[in-house]
């Protein structure tokens, strides 16, 4: 087993003044360098890798959030300058697409919650949480299409056979 041990010492640089100075200290049969996964240090270090990814996970669903919230804000706005828009359904589709990635990225952060060694009450929760945000996400994916179909607006639609029109008359 290693153990650190801080320990006083004087240095002549310093005129005799106590310093601290981090000194090894290994102790005697010492048989195993690395535990096995009955000790924890190798399960310790994958449940920590997977906490960090999932609070990756977690950062990155609520950066995609303020990202729609702040392209919603600002389509907003622009609306309300002269010439006035009166349709706010492309605004709401913006920021439903946006809420329904991070909710993706939210399920799959609460999937790596209960990845390593989860108990029966994390399970029930994640499965309650799925259940919950993918209704959520099956929703708002639904009214997207809707409003895509009622107001024929489609712009990736649009642009892809502007494209292969301008492709098939030889532009």
């Amino acid at each position: 087993m290693i153990k650190w041990a801080p320990l006083r010492a004087a240095a002549p640089e310093n005129r005799g003044l106590p310093m601290n100075v981090n000194i090894l200290l290994i102790q005697e049969n010492v048989h195993v360098f690395v535990e096995g996964p009955g000790g924890g240090s190798v399960e310790g270090t994958i449940i920590n890798l997977v906490q960090w990814l999932k609070l990756i996970v977690e950062t990155t669903g609520a950066v995609v959030i303020g990202l729609g919230v702040v392209t919603a804000v600002y389509q907003f706005i622009r609306a309300l300058v002269p010439p006035r828009r009166v349709d706010y359904n492309p605004i709401r589709l913006t920021l439903a697409r946006y809420l329904a990635l991070a909710l993706e990225f939210q399920l799959g952060a609460d999937i790596l919650t209960t990845a390593v060694a989860p108990s029966w009450d994390q399970i029930g929760k994640l499965g309650a949480i799925a259940v919950i945000r993918t209704a959520l996400n099956y929703f708002l994916t639904r009214e997207m299409q809707q409003e895509r179909e009622v107001s024929g607006t489609d712009e990736v639609r649009r642009v892809e056979t502007d494209g292969a029109d301008r492709d098939h008359a030889g532009v």
